[in-house]
């Protein structure tokens, strides 16, 4: 399986011209690189390379070009695909946005295979704080677990909390990465990025060996975007790269949720600003599965082991801000020890979560008692 020669060319041609594309795009990064690249091979080249348009487009679409690509493909273990060839998914052969020729690294028939009836994108902030890559770890978990495929940006923040989320679910996910697909971008996330490649997909419009511009992450949104049938924003700022996903989703036809946040964290300006003008509230993996494929038509849920008074006491505590052994102990008055043994079930049985300081902090898992829920699931 490969693409087209033509196909090829124009994602050559994306790499050639990256750097002036860069330049071209100025400070309206998002908006310009959608505009810039609808455009044609030659006007592209003309509007951003105005000097030497004519022998760009002869070095991109030469023989020696091409079987340097077909090296560079195999050295890096990966494939490529077009329009002309399938699995191109409908979603993006459909779409406006679609780009020439897609690289991956992984099982083609993932890409063969996906609809974005049941597929969600999953984005937020690279600074997410506890509470959003807790909530995207468990909301992509519990949708991958249910069959549906997420789909991220290996990003870091709520992007590598989704793809962590999806692979424990256990489940599929697609990183769709700005760079060329032959390696990860951030380069940390190279022990998440080998396992997505071992279980899952990884996507790129670029060829292997391509540069790194700023232009490419807003243009790898519109095929986030486009691939699923949902977009969700987790914890994202008011101006955030992922309010761009979710313009682009729009865009394309697609649904858009998010995941409400404290109206005091700066995190969560994005994510209820979308709220306020419209978007889904998602509350859980059942809100995106309804809108996926109809109210009701799956129902998920997952509920942790049962709890005695003193855990149901101290998860109380927890819940309403205590984040210490001390703190729990005074709001729910457990004696300390009797506490820190509670505090200990709760971590050990999923409830509970402790940071690198040891601050406690709830996770979506729901107790089994009525009116203990209220996180995803």
């Amino acid at each position: 399986m490969s693409a087209c020669r033509e196909c090829a060319s124009r994602a050559l041609l994306l790499a050639a011209l990256a750097g002036h594309i860069d330049r071209a795009v100025d400070r309206r990064v998002g908006d310009r690189a959608r505009d810039i690249l609808a455009l044609g091979d030659e006007e592209l080249a003309l509007a951003v390379c105005p000097s030497e348009p004519a022998k760009v487009l002869r070095r991109v679409r030469s023989a020696e070009r091409h079987e340097a690509l077909a090296g560079d493909l195999e050295a890096a273990g990966c494939w490529s695909t077009c329009r002309h060839r399938a699995p191109l998914p409908d979603a993006l052969s459909a779409s406006p946005a679609a780009p020439a020729a897609l690289f991956g690294k992984g099982d083609p028939a993932l890409l063969s295979g996906l609809v974005p009836e049941r597929a969600a994108t999953v984005v937020g902030s690279r600074r997410a704080g506890a509470y959003g890559r807790e909530i995207a770890r468990e909301l992509s978990r519990t949708l991958a677990a249910s069959g549906i495929v997420v789909i991220s940006g290996l990003a870091l923040g709520v992007d590598s909390a989704a793809h962590e989320g999806a692979l424990a679910g256990p489940g599929t996910t697609v990183a769709v990465l700005g760079t060329g697909a032959d390696r990860p971008y951030p380069r940390s996330h190279r022990r998440l990025y080998e396992r997505i490649h071992a279980e899952g997909l990884i996507l790129s419009e670029l060829p292997p060996c391509s540069p790194t511009f700023r232009w490419m992450f807003p243009a790898r949104n519109r095929l986030m975007a486009a691939l699923a049938g949902v977009t969700v924003v987790v914890e994202a700022a008011e101006r955030s790269g992922s309010l761009i996903t979710a313009e682009m989703a729009i865009d394309a036809g697609r649904q858009v949720g998010a995941v409400p946040g404290p109206v005091n964290s700066w995190r969560s300006e994005g994510a209820n600003k979308l709220l306020a003008d419209g978007a889904a509230v998602i509350r859980g993996a059942q809100d995106v599965l309804d809108l996926l494929l109809g109210p009701g038509a799956v129902q998920v849920g997952r509920r942790g082991p049962p709890l005695g008074e003193r855990e149901l006491a101290a998860l109380g505590a927890v819940e309403a801000g205590a984040s210490t052994p001390d703190g729990v102990g005074a709001a729910a008055g457990l004696p300390f020890t009797r506490a820190l043994a509670a505090l200990g079930r709760l971590e050990r049985d999923g409830y509970l979560r402790a940071d690198a300081t040891g601050a406690l902090s709830r996770t979506a898992l729901r107790a089994p008692e009525a009116g203990m829920g209220g996180g995803l699931g």
